[in-house]
């Protein structure tokens, strides 16, 4: 932490706070495959053994949010009620139309999500993440990212989601598409129980890249070999830490920022969806149940 010191006293805790979450979630994912060791491989392991790719999950490899979907199945579940719904749905308002992230907002959503989960089980919310997984995400995942994944995978190298959805969700993707492993925010438990607080911060903007960079460290990989791939200006920090960085989906500032960059550039989607699906992501845990209300009142409204 020495080499902090030159910081604000503030900037210096939110730094900290970014590699306590990046670390956390490195160690989850870490032992989520070695959980998993003794199973028979997914793909061939081959090629370059120090290189991997790293994909957001949000708007890159799946259409929207997939703390969007989590909250659509946990209120399916009973999990809260419609008055919090409805202030979740403004707290996604001031997320998508503010296009800032405001710290009270955002700590206030994110107190508001961690409430629900608090005293439920981890393997309750693994359990029913797959549930929703079917229900809600499975056809959402865009077939041209997917190819993109399947592409490091069919070389050898190492696949990994990092998102700012909760890790035990963003395993249940990474696993059902065949992934190495997930990177995601890490919510506080003890003897198997959520309480409530996270471990660090959400897995967003700075913290993805120190999760990727502890991770690589402890992978033994070569990040000037790796990949990463992401939609959003927010992950700029985790594109520049690779050799190999694509904009994918791009919102605006990332696709100013890519071609300021030579960076590559795909997208899979086209005319006026493309502009409108670039809007800014919720952030962080706040987003679980964030969205709902306002998406099933787009969706009536389209209807």
């Amino acid at each position: 932490m020495a080499a902090l010191g030159w910081l604000t006293p503030r900037r210096r805790s939110a730094t900290a706070r970014s590699v306590l979450a990046g670390e956390a979630s490195a160690e989850a994912a870490r032992k989520s495959t070695q959980d998993v060791s003794d199973r028979e491989p997914e793909f061939p392991v081959h090629g370059d053994d120090r290189a991997a790719a790293f994909f957001d999950l949000d708007n890159t490899v799946m259409q929207g949010a997939a703390l969007f979907h989590f909250g659509r199945g946990l209120y399916k579940r009973k999990f809260f009620e419609t008055r919090e719904l409805m202030r979740f749905a403004w707290q996604q308002a001031w997320f998508r139309l503010a296009g800032v992230e405001d710290p009270e907002h955002m700590q206030e959503a994110r107190d508001s999500a961690l409430s629900i989960v608090q005293g439920h089980r981890v393997s309750e919310l693994q359990s029913i993440g797959e549930e929703i997984y079917d229900e809600y995400m499975a056809e959402r995942i865009w077939p041209g990212t997917r190819a993109l994944a399947q592409a490091h995978l069919d070389a050898g190298q190492r696949v990994w989601l990092v998102t700012a959805a909760p890790v035990e969700i963003a395993q249940v993707i990474a696993r059902r598409l065949g992934l190495t492993g997930a990177l995601g925010t890490v919510a506080e438990s003890i003897d198997g129980v959520y309480t409530g607080k996270l471990v660090g911060e959400p897995l967003h903007g700075p913290a993805k890249a120190e999760a990727v960079r502890a991770l690589a460290l402890a992978e033994e990989l070569d990040l000037s070999r790796c990949a990463a791939y992401s939609d959003s200006h927010n992950d700029i920090p985790m594109l520049s830490l690779v050799g190999h960085p694509y904009a994918i989906n791009p919102d605006a500032k990332l696709r100013k920022h890519a071609r300021r960059m030579d960076w590559r550039l795909r997208d899979y989607r086209t005319g006026r969806k493309a502009a409108k699906v670039g809007i800014p992501a919720a952030a962080g845990v706040g987003a679980v149940a964030g969205g709902t209300a306002a998406a099933i009142a787009l969706h009536r409204k389209r209807r």
